[in-house]
């Protein structure tokens, strides 16, 4: 039995459809349609059937999801046999989140790679919400989220990756216009500029704008901490960030901050697994470098 055809089920389960697994794997659709119809023939099953327009699981093939993960997982053991990390060829997928990705996480997958130089690591900035789940449905291997998601049970495994001040930051100029964030009942005409409205650290402050009835002129939705940072350095507006990412520019003058009624709120960073992933010699290290890294 080709190894691969699992590994095409497992991706078709993971992905809900026969054409998302197409994408995910870079394969045409024919070929996902001949190798699961070669491994129905070799397993003298039928695992999928068409209802409508699509294709759902038979009996026969939501039996065979356990048994599939269990070889899949054997092989990965047996991949990663040699307990010397140096020649350890390991992959694993990451989901991090943005700002951990830019400045807290470089030390760390230095110090990875000089230890498992042969290891790949497949790194996604990701937002912190859609960590969570694709650790919950096991799409990712590890995640590195702030843990203000609204829960995941006892689904994961996690470890401490830091807990962080966050300030609202403006350039100088802005801010000698702009001081007072305190006084309710406001309208300020500034904009925003933020990541996307899951973002957790924007929550939090349009929380507090909310609860202090202050009005912003509008918001600007960037994906990009850096390319937010040269916006408020520039005059364009404000914005609320873990105080790590904007460290720098304060130091230097860059950039300042703006007292609020939320100056000592902090968020947590975990480190994060699903409870039954087995752990690889290579997800171990990385997992160990992170632990080390907030000691």
């Amino acid at each position: 039995m080709d190894l691969k055809y699992l590994q095409t089920f497992q991706t078709i389960v993971k992905e809900g459809s026969f054409s998302k697994a197409a994408v995910k794997l870079n394969y045409t659709q024919s070929t996902i349609t001949f190798q699961i119809g070669q491994l129905e023939q070799e397993l003298s099953a039928k695992l999928f059937e068409k209802i409508g327009r699509r294709m759902v699981l038979t009996k026969a093939g939501e039996q065979l999801i356990p048994y599939v993960e269990d070889v899949i997982n054997s092989v990965d053991k047996m991949r990663c046999f040699e307990r010397d990390l140096a020649k350890c060829q390991d992959n694993l997928r990451i989901g991090v989140g943005e700002s951990l990705l830019c400045y807290l996480l470089p030390s760390v997958l230095k110090e990875f790679h000089n230890r498992a130089p042969k290891a790949k690591l497949y790194l996604h900035s990701m937002n912190c919400y859609d960590i969570r789940d694709e650790l919950m449905n096991g799409t990712l291997d590890i995640g590195l989220f702030y843990e203000d998601v609204g829960g995941y049970g006892s689904n994961l495994v996690t470890y401490p990756f830091g807990n962080y001040p966050l300030t609202l930051v403006a350039s100088p100029e802005i801010k000698q216009d702009y001081p007072d964030f305190i006084t309710p009942n406001q309208k300020i005409s500034l904009p925003l500029i933020i990541n996307e409205p899951n973002c957790i650290f924007r929550q939090i402050f349009e929380q507090y704008l909310r609860d202090k009835a202050i009005q912003l002129d509008h918001t600007i939705e960037l994906w990009s901490i850096p390319t937010i940072k040269n916006l408020v350095k520039n005059n364009t507006g404000i914005s609320f960030l873990p105080r790590f990412a904007v460290l720098d520019e304060l130091e230097r003058g860059k950039l300042t901050e703006i007292s609020t009624d939320i100056m000592n709120v902090r968020i947590s960073a975990v480190c994060g697994h699903h409870k039954n992933k087995w752990i690889s010699p290579a997800m171990e290290l990385f997992i160990r470098l992170v632990k080390e890294s907030t000691q």
